[in-house]
């Protein structure tokens, strides 16, 4: 972390605690009180909690007729998440491969396939605004410039349904992670340590009024150690701070936001392995769960920057992630049942993605060596600006009911600028301090291919394409008692333009006769319809019918003629879904009948495949949660039934998409005595295939996260968690070849303090 970055935090650290300075001289037990939180409701579910995500109206979740999971601060905690895309495995209907660390998770929802690397089919907000345009960006996905701190109020995701009309390049759903206020005032301060892992974190929050009309908020944490396994050295340094400042008008507000991020976290890649008969085994000294094979001695790489030059980068950096982001937003209520919804963001992101991934395993790791594809990614700009402007009419009495009009325009920037340069290294069979060897296996920092000859020179590249994207939509909806229904409809229209270029091996940069042009444009509109029937205040009935599309980004730029003289291949999925919701007493649950039909085209470029195919999956998801009286037990269960319906590889049709298990479940427990509160997090499912000719199983998994706190009157509580408890093997990817696969980390286990005030 830089020493800008350090003194930014620690100013903010100092503001919040000249704030803090009345409350902690005040009796400590008044703080507590504030602090302790109130009686559990029965609804487990929070099925009366208002939806503001990818929603038709502002109404609760037993009114919507989508399918929708919030997850609040507390129930965050209790998860024992290590990283923002964790957090998702418990929640249903929701694919979190999030085993590459802070970030580069691969993520999707039911029935929807993990084809490519990211989230393709799934947007990531920051209160109501996409982090990137696209999910599935190379090497610059999402969930990299995402963290979750104690800035977090609450995650709304939403599976499906209006996800395809009211948010652009998310036919799958949208992931909402919603930012205190500050409006309830309070604040915390913690610190989180490793236990048998080097890793210190220093977390704090603050937030209160500022006048009758005004309130604020200020947050962030910084840390510094290994991450999540025994890398040897210092991978982990950085933090953020985000703040905003909320006016409330006489009828409406007006906010403005801040965000800065500068954080290096390790970044895991696919490990050498064996596969035998289709099953995955481990090599002797290299742990799947532990393995990191970047040494100390390769402190340095050396590559070519985007402008030709010879540019050495720091190995230990692995995912390094900046961003400045300035946001503001309004809300208007102008009168005779006029509103307006403003939301604005621009955001300066770069970084860069070094990682080591196993080219091939040292001949079923006999030869003692293997060679090591140095992924040295150069995120020089995914920079962009956001806009979303709603105006709502609501009109009483129409054939007996309320019905609001509602017209809006989303429009956005985003720059994808990298710079590719991969060398290639020997690297001895030692997950836990590995050594660089030359030809004749004598230690050496050297590699034995640049990137000019890597993967036969694919990844020797250089691109730099700025994507606008303009999307009117319009939603219309009507209510009358327990009935609504509404349709809405969106046409998003994209322009691409900029030049890809590739390496020249000759020169030592870059190859002015390779490069190509983009200009193109592609549109295409999106409905859906839905409908959902309240029959009292814990039954309600709701069905919808839709249809997305997921624009593709850089993937684009590897064979096809861009300059707009072909047509452009889009990525299209239709839904249909319907359900039940419930409660009785303690318990609630959401029952959801799905269809999902994709189509799209890929590119893989370790392979260098192209791909074009359809899929086809049907399922049902649940999700219930049951308290009564200290005890309370959250879970969801889903089962997908799906296929490959056409593929340029005819062999492959008819068998399952690669890495979609038929269940998925989730069971989180946990029981409140007094000042004491404990309980566990376990994530399953059934095994796999890691490709789709369905030759290599990904092995079936349950791995169990646990935690115990103890709450003080003073408002102190401390705790002791655990994220894959029992050190579970757990692939989450294998290659096609089966000679590298992925796994969830090994146990770690943190203690912790905090002080709520």
């Amino acid at each position: 972390m830089t020493s800008n970055r350090r003194n930014l935090l620690a100013l903010a650290v100092a503001l919040a605690l000249l704030q803090m300075e009345g409350a902690l001289a005040q009796a400590a037990p008044e703080a507590a009180a504030a602090e302790t939180p109130a009686p559990a409701a029965d609804n487990g579910l929070n099925l009366d909690k208002v939806v503001v995500t990818a929603a038709p109206g502002a109404r609760s979740k037993l009114k919507q007729s989508v399918s929708v999971s919030t997850l609040d601060a507390e129930q965050i905690v209790k998860a024992a998440p290590t990283n923002a895309a964790e957090i998702l495995r418990s929640v249903p209907g929701v694919r979190a491969e999030s085993s590459g660390g802070e970030g580069n998770a691969n993520i999707t929802v039911r029935g929807v396939p993990i084809s490519a690397g990211g989230a393709r089919y799934v947007q990531f907000q920051e209160d109501g605004l996409p982090v990137l345009l696209f999910g599935d960006i190379a090497f610059g996905t999402a969930d990299q410039f995402l963290r979750a701190d104690y800035n977090l109020e609450r995650l709304e995701v939403v599976r499906g349904g209006s996800a395809s009309t009211l948010a652009t390049n998310s036919p799958g759903g949208v992931i909402n992670f919603l930012s205190k206020t500050g409006k309830d005032g309070g604040g915390n301060l913690g610190l989180t340590t490793g236990i048998g892992t080097r890793q210190t974190r220093y977390d704090f929050d603050y937030g209160g009024r500022l006048g009758d009309k005004t309130y604020f908020h200020v947050g962030g944490f910084y840390r510094n150690g290994e991450g999540g396994r025994p890398t040897g050295y210092t991978t982990e340094d950085g933090g953020q701070i985000k703040a905003n400042i909320t006016h409330e008008l006489d009828r409406g507000y007006v906010r403005l936001s801040l965000k800065q991020l500068d954080d290096h976290t390790p970044t895991f890649l696919p490990v050498p392995v064996v596969t035998e008969n289709g099953h995955i085994r481990s090599i002797a000294g290299v742990d799947p769960r532990t393995a990191f094979f970047i040494p100390a001695s390769l402190a340095r790489d050396t590559g070519v920057d985007s402008n030709g030059n010879a540019v050495t980068s720091n190995t230990r950096d692995g995912l390094g992630v900046r961003t400045t982001a300035i946001g503001a937003e309004a809300k208007l209520d102008l009168g005779d049942g006029w509103t307006l919804d403003e939301k604005f963001r621009k955001a300066s992101n770069s970084g860069r993605f070094i990682g080591m991934y196993a080219a091939d395993n040292g001949s079923n790791g006999t030869a003692g060596s293997f060679t090591g594809v140095l992924f040295n990614t150069a995120l020089n700009d995914l920079g962009n600006v956001f806009n979303d402007l709603r105006l709502s009419k609501s009109i009483d009495d129409v054939a007996g009911g309320r019905l609001t009009l509602t017209g809006g325009l989303f429009k956005g920037r985003q720059t994808v600028a990298e710079t590719w340069f991969w060398n290639s290294y020997r690297l001895s069979l030692d997950g836990r301090g590995a050594t660089v060897l030359d030809a004749a296996g004598n230690p050496t920092s050297q590699p034995i291919g640049t990137g000019f000859t890597t993967f036969g020179g694919c990844c020797a590249r250089n691109f730099n394409v700025v994507y606008d994207s303009t999307a009117p939509y319009a939603i219309a909806g009507w209510e009358s008692g327990g009935f609504n229904v509404d349709a809405s409809v969106r046409r998003d229209s994209q322009r691409a333009n900029g030049w890809t270029q590739t390496g020249d091996a000759t020169t030592g940069g870059w190859d002015a006769s390779s490069q190509k042009t983009v200009n193109y444009g592609v549109d295409h509109t999106s409905y859906s319809v839905g409908s959902n029937y309240s029959i009292d205040r814990n039954l309600a009935l709701f069905a919808r019918t839709s249809d997305g599309v997921a624009f593709s980004a850089d993937r684009l730029l590897y064979g096809s003629a861009l300059d707009g003289s072909v047509p452009i291949n889009i990525n299209e999925v239709k839904q249909h879904e319907g359900g039940v919701k419930w409660r009785n007493g303690g318990f609630s649950t959401f029952v959801t009948l799905f269809q999902a039909r994709t189509k799209e085209s890929n590119f893989e470029a370790t392979t260098q495949l192209f791909t074009a195919n359809r899929y086809k999956a049907d399922g049902v998801e649940l999700e219930s949660a049951w308290r009564s009286g200290d005890f309370r037990v959250n879970g969801g269960l889903t089962y997908t039934h799906a296929r490959i319906e056409s593929a340029v590889d005819t062999t492959t049709v008819g068998n399952k998409p690669r890495r979609q298990a038929d269940v998925v479940w989730q069971i989180a427990p946990g029981y409140a005595f007094g000042p004491f509160d404990l309980g566990a997090s376990v994530v399953g499912t059934t095994k796999s295939f890691a490709d789709d000719a369905n030759t290599i199983t990904l092995p079936a998994y349950a791995v169990v996260n646990g935690f115990v706190s103890y709450r003080f009157d003073n408002g102190v509580l401390i705790g002791l968690s655990a994220n894959n408890l029992f050190d579970k093997l757990a692939y989450t990817e294998a290659e096609s070849d089966g000679h590298a696969a992925r796994a969830l980390n090994g146990r770690t286990v943190k203690a912790s303090l905090k002080y709520s005030f």
